[in-house]
């Protein structure tokens, strides 16, 4: 059994044969899968979609590149949006000086209302973070100092010093196959100074295809060669990382466990 953390589903990537790729998620041993939310005025496409498969569950939340578009959402919003059975996080939401597609201030504002959302909810943040480590750990410090949540460094290319910032203030730390690639021997690196209880795999899909599937389109499936990888990585077998990320991710999103099945939701 695995856990594809983060994917995004409601893609055109996906659309004519969302059927197919979650079949073969499932076929591959990926029972669960959590479709992300990039922007809050389209959460009913991400909630029909979890609505619709049993593998399937959804988070509400404006990724950083969109976080001009909709500073008018509110914690509160948010919170009341994340009530739907089969949403299980907040996000993603972060900060991205790679591409800037938004103001910093406003990728800044989102984040900080998103953080509040998941403190009042006690779900966990998705978090996105891409060449902006000082700032988002200076920010995660600060708001942890207004009071405590859950939260999930996605995707993780960052330095040492963000993982384990997050580490220390309880997060976890997900890895996609960007880990499975040649040059990334210091991901390794860092993935083996993660406690083992705080590691999660992703897909990002259909972004990011691991290897031997790299430069093709990603899809939840190959969560499974990230975790070899990973296994690899920190020394325990498949069947031992698979176990333990997902135990790992059943704690984070604890949520699913406690959903309504597909067909009451429906």
């Amino acid at each position: 059994m695995l856990i594809d953390t983060h994917c995004h589903l409601d893609f055109p990537d996906f659309a004519d044969e969302l059927e197919s790729y979650v079949a073969r998620a499932e076929a591959a041993g990926v029972n669960r899968m959590v479709t992300i939310s990039t922007r809050v005025a389209r959460f009913q496409t991400y909630a029909a979609i979890a609505e619709r498969f049993a593998s399937v569950w959804c988070t509400v939340g404006t990724h950083p590149h969109g976080a001009h578009e909709e500073l008018d959402v509110t914690a509160e919003q948010l919170a009341d949006l994340s009530r739907h059975p089969r949403c299980v996080a907040i996000g993603e939401a972060g900060l991205d000086y790679h591409y800037d597609k938004s103001p910093r201030e406003a990728q800044a504002q989102g984040l900080r209302t998103h953080i509040a959302a998941a403190r009042m909810t006690q779900l966990p943040l998705v978090i996105h973070a891409r060449q902006a480590d000082d700032d988002m750990i200076a920010i995660l410090r600060e708001e942890t100092g207004k009071g405590a949540f859950p939260a999930i460094l996605h995707c993780f290319t960052a330095g040492e010093a963000l993982a384990m910032a997050g580490v220390e203030l309880g997060f976890y730390v997900s890895f996609s196959g960007i880990l499975t690639f040649k040059t990334s021997e210091d991901l390794r690196r860092i993935a083996r100074l993660v406690p083992r209880d705080r590691l999660l795999v992703e897909t990002d899909a259909p972004y990011l295809a691991p290897v031997p599937f790299r430069g093709k389109r990603n899809e939840p499936a190959y969560v499974v060669e990230t975790a070899k990888v990973l296994g690899d990585a920190i020394g325990i077998s498949f069947n031992e990382i698979a176990s333990l990320t997902s135990e790992n991710a059943r704690r984070c999103y604890w949520k699913m466990d406690q959903v309504a099945p597909v067909a009451q939701v429906a």
